[in-house]
């Protein structure tokens, strides 16, 4: 009905053309570079599930940050390997600790690089679960308060924006809430507000040096097959005053992304892809 009227073609006739009408870009605004830091100096720990990528001490963080900046990538995300662990992962909201020392060191040096933090207790809890573990099971309740205390404790690093991985229930308010508490009421959270249980995460568990010393992640992390389950994931944290979510893995769930991006409610709401954030 509609040809020859209507010749979809017509737009595709050059590149500059295609370049004017086309729909989805990605360029290097879109990336979040992810550093993995460790104490010392002059150290640089190969990660070998994920070649070309290593633990770095503080001094080459910075000169990561730097050559990542210069070549336009807005934003780095830190993760921590600490000098000691324990139970309660204590060096995750120290003033001296490792997370801590390198917002510092690298918003010293470039002020203008967004700098997130993982927020999360598994890389600094000596049995790898991401909460405070109470009688052999994950204490939900008894965690929000040290998550929030990270966060704060980033926040007074210079930390851009905490990014909650934990998935406990009602961390994105508790955080929220402290932040505000805190004179950091401007301060984002980018919220892991989809984060299913996956075989996909042995990489960063070995970079972050995170894995769990018992049992698995499956009673916090989300169940591979529960679709509507994950939107209402998303929609709590939406609630409690997360500012982007994220769904991880990315490639095996865009059906979810697309389901969130669909939405009326999420519409407003950032989506970040978790395919280069481990």
């Amino acid at each position: 009905m509609y040809f020859p009227v209507y010749r979809a073609r017509r737009l595709r006739k050059s590149e500059t053309l295609r370049r004017m009408v086309r729909e989805t870009k990605v360029s290097v605004d879109d990336f979040i570079y992810p550093l993995f830091v460790t104490h010392g100096r002059k150290v640089r720990n190969e990660i070998s599930s994920m070649p070309g990528i290593a633990q770095l001490s503080v001094d080459y963080a910075v000169r990561e940050a730097e050559e990542t900046f210069r070549l336009g990538v807005p934003a780095i995300i830190l993760f921590g390997i600490p000098k000691k662990k324990d139970p309660r992962g204590s060096e995750a909201y120290a003033r001296s600790g490792i997370i801590q020392q390198a917002i510092r060191a690298i918003k010293d040096k470039l002020p203008e690089l967004v700098v997130i933090t993982d927020v999360c207790l598994c890389e600094y809890t000596s049995h790898g679960h991401c909460g405070v573990v109470v009688k052999g099971e994950v204490d939900n309740d008894a965690t929000l308060e040290l998550l929030a205390k990270m966060s704060v404790s980033h926040a007074e690093a210079g930390a851009d924006m905490v990014a909650p991985s934990d998935m406990m229930d009602g961390r994105v308010q508790a955080i929220r809430r402290a932040l505000d508490r805190s004179g950091f009421e401007n301060l984002p959270i980018m919220a892991y507000a989809a984060k299913h249980a996956s075989g996909f995460y042995g990489p960063f568990r070995e970079a972050a040096e995170s894995t769990p010393q018992f049992g698995d992640r499956r009673s916090y992390q989300m169940d591979p097959s529960n679709a509507r389950e994950a939107m209402r994931e998303v929609r709590l944290d939406v609630q409690e005053g997360a500012d982007i979510i994220m769904v991880k893995p990315a490639l095996p769930y865009l059906d979810i992304i697309r389901a969130v991006r669909g939405s009326l409610i999420f519409r407003w709401v950032p989506i970040t892809l978790a395919e280069s954030i481990p």
